[in-house]
């Protein structure tokens, strides 16, 4: 079993984000994959932590790569 589990997320202008569970939703539901960014998350922060958690966890993890360059 592996250590993370993949979530795709989205920034908005404003600040905000959107989560997905994979492109393929996100493209049902009108996103353009290729601005997807793809995130690890610690397993088990996905199986016990709450979806705020994660947000948090995945808004840090785009500032992280925003300020190396590599988003």
């Amino acid at each position: 079993m592996a250590d993370t589990t993949a979530l795709y997320a989205l920034r908005f202008s404003d600040g905000s984000l959107s989560l997905y569970i994979d492109e393929a939703y996100a493209q049902d539901r009108g996103i353009d994959p290729s601005r997807l960014v793809r995130i690890e998350i610690p397993r088990e922060m996905f199986i016990t932590g709450t979806i705020q958690d994660i947000r948090e966890y995945v808004a840090v993890q785009l500032e992280q790569r925003q300020q190396t360059g590599t988003a």
